[in-house]
């Protein structure tokens, strides 16, 4: 594992106290989900680097408003074809 140091505002690590977040984990869960939403890594690779299963990152994912489905209107009615011709 590598060693990284960020540079937070005093402001930021003490509402992270605060709030009783502690700051090494909320940040990676942070970069991780972030990364998620973005489309850079999958959801496997997601839950793996939380140490947790595939569903349970989803869920969690879910929870915060990031849709494990990201499909635009004309890709879910494609979707919903090649479903129907099932």
């Amino acid at each position: 594992m590598s060693l990284v140091t960020v540079t937070l505002d005093t402001d930021l690590a003490v509402l992270l106290q605060e709030l009783n977040q502690p700051i090494q984990e909320t940040a990676r869960e942070m970069i991780v989900l972030e990364l998620y939403r973005r489309g850079s890594i999958s959801s496997g690779k997601a839950a793996q680097l939380l140490d947790m299963s595939r569903w349970e990152f989803i869920q969690h994912a879910s929870q915060l408003g990031i849709a494990f489905f990201d499909l635009n209107a004309e890709e879910w009615k494609r979707e919903r074809l090649q479903a129907d011709e099932l």
